[in-house]
């Protein structure tokens, strides 16, 4: 997949392709290869996207040469050292060419994850629930799970591992629920704890499970030390039971430190939609277990729930015909996941909670600024009335922050958020954050644990314009205590966030949601699904040159 952050390959990438391809046949003492130099590119390339690998089945890619592919290639790498092993930078896996260090790391991940699963620590575990049929008992009781959900329950009391899968509304934190009660049950000293890759996420694990149990993002479990982490296999977590949320925004290097600071003891419950984004940095690690070969060995220990609980109507009948179309692995089939839902979305009624309109690609829409409009000046009325010791009205503001929720794949462009940013703050959006309107969003773009903050957390500017400004983050369902910080304590590790990347988005959820899909570049079917399953209430698609319902007019 293309990163829809970066729909064109950027300079920076060429650059590097070259001197790869320039400097690896030096180092390892072979004449260049011109064909192996681009699959060098091709690789980089793929690795600026976030993905490890090159399917020589697949799709010729840009920088590889038309005549020659894939034979050609494919005999050029078996006689170069440089996809020789062990000591070559290339590895050739059946089809899939892939950065050596990175296979083994890939490798060892999965294998540690694949080993975990069938470890179960002796004695100490409870039955699993009994077979009874679903009823209207409290969420994580038994009684009120489906087949699947009371599989995964029975599960956490036999692997050392449970991978949790399904679509949004399928049930997935209920069951986590239940299984934390069946661990409990049988472990009742049992140290739990709760994680996820972004503060937004975690925030709504915690609260989504009674906010009992400690919930921290990820780093700040491992105890995040810049590119180091404090908690390693000298010094590792003392834990019983971890579950981790969007599991799907986990990287290669995060899993991978993750299991170095896990004790063997520790039962582990991976939580995710393999339909969702993959992570930013490279290797998808749930995108590697749904590989048939990975689903196999982990047999019983991964479930995919199904049945749909919440968010019925049109945005999940789209959202279905989106996560059928990304197939079992979730890899992108079609470069315009329009052209697969266009039917759903022409017959959509006004009083559905999904609403789609066509748009002209010149300018941003029009109704998308009223919104945001009408957002910003609720956020300032109620920022008039937030001030420290103020509980109540600090609710009010965080909660209409989470009320709505606007996602662009892109920053650059007509539909991206610097012309966002632009058309509603002006000159402002480049000052100091203390200069912008009170009530405006900011987003935390690092994770700064001095702080208490977590790269993606988004806060509300108080105060001000001016030096009397301050930020304020919290939970707007009113889980934990509000959090203030002066603007210049984030330096330059944050900006406007009236609208988000999907990227940045992922883990989080509104009542209301407006996605916008310009034109031009790579439509990424995962992209849209992300962004529409944002939304709790009803959902808002503004797409740039299509054929609708309202083709040619501005809204």
């Amino acid at each position: 997949m293309r990163d829809p952050l970066f729909p064109t390959p950027q300079p920076w990438v060429a650059a590097l392709a070259l001197g790869l391809a320039e400097a690896l046949p030096r180092l390892h003492g072979t004449p260049a290869d011109p064909l192996v130099g681009e699959l060098i590119a091709a690789l980089t390339a793929a690795l600026a996207r976030g993905e490890l690998e090159l399917d020589l089945r697949g799709p010729r890619p840009a920088e590889v040469s038309e005549g020659p592919w894939p034979e050609g290639h494919r005999r050029a790498l078996a006689a170069s050292p440089l996809c020789s092993d062990p000591d070559g930078p290339l590895a050739l896996d059946e089809d899939r060419l892939q950065w050596r260090r990175w296979q083994r790391q890939r490798r060892a991940v999965i294998e540690a994850l694949i080993a975990r699963a069938g470890a179960v620590e002796p004695g100490g575990v409870g039955e699993a629930p009994s077979d009874a049929e679903p009823g209207d008992a409290e969420p994580g009781d038994p009684r009120s799970l489906d087949s699947r959900q009371r599989q995964a329950v029975a599960a956490v009391l036999r692997h050392g591992l449970v991978l949790l899968e399904g679509g949004p509304g399928t049930g997935k934190t209920s069951t986590v629920a239940a299984m934390i009660a069946a661990h409990r049950a049988s472990q009742p000293d049992a140290r739990v704890h709760l994680a996820a890759p972004t503060g937004k996420a975690a925030g709504r694990l915690r609260t989504a499970t009674g906010g009992t149990l400690p919930c921290t993002t990820l780093h700040r479990l491992l105890e995040s030390r810049g590119d180091r982490f404090g908690r390693h296999r000298g010094r590792p977590l003392d834990l019983d039971l971890l579950v981790v949320d969007e599991v799907s925004m986990v990287d290669l290097g995060l899993m991978g430190a993750l299991l170095e600071a896990l004790p063997s003891t520790c039962r582990l419950v991976l939580v995710g939609d393999p339909a969702q984004l993959p992570p930013i940095a490279p290797g998808a690690v749930l995108e590697d277990l749904q590989r048939p070969e990975h689903r196999l060995r982990l047999g019983d220990a991964a479930i995919t729930l199904t049945t749909t609980y919440r968010n019925a109507g049109a945005i999940a009948a789209v959202a279905a015909a989106l996560r059928q179309g990304l197939g079992a692995a979730a890899g992108p089939q079609d470069p315009d996941p329009i052209a697969a839902i266009r039917p759903l979305l022409q017959g959509l009624e006004s009083t559905d909670n999904l609403q789609w309109r066509p748009c002209s690609p010149l300018t941003l829409p029009a109704e998308l600024l009223e919104r945001l409009r009408r957002h910003q000046a609720e956020l300032a009325r109620l920022a008039g009335r937030c001030r420290p010791g103020s509980e109540q009205g600090c609710r009010a503001l965080l909660a209409e922050r989470d009320r709505l929720l606007v996602m662009a794949p892109q920053r650059q462009g007509r539909w991206g958020l610097e012309a966002i940013h632009r058309t509603l703050l002006g000159g402002r959006r480049d000052g100091d954050l203390q200069d912008l309107p009170p009530g405006t969003p900011v987003l935390c773009r690092r994770n700064l644990p001095e702080l208490d903050l977590a790269n993606g957390d988004v806060g509300v500017l108080v105060g001000g314009p001016g030096p009397s400004a301050r930020l304020l983050f919290g939970d707007g369902e009113g889980e934990g205590e509000p959090l203030w910080i002066h603007p210049g304590q984030l330096g330059g590790a944050a900006e406007p966030a009236l609208a988000l990347t999907v990227h940045k988005a992922q883990g989080s959820e509104a009542e209301e949601v407006i996605v916008l899909l310009p034109s031009g570049g790579d439509r990424d079917g995962r992209l849209l699904y992300t962004a529409l399953t944002r939304a709790r209430q009803g959902a808002l698609l503004l797409s740039a040159g299509e054929d609708g319902p309202a083709a040619g007019e501005e809204p």
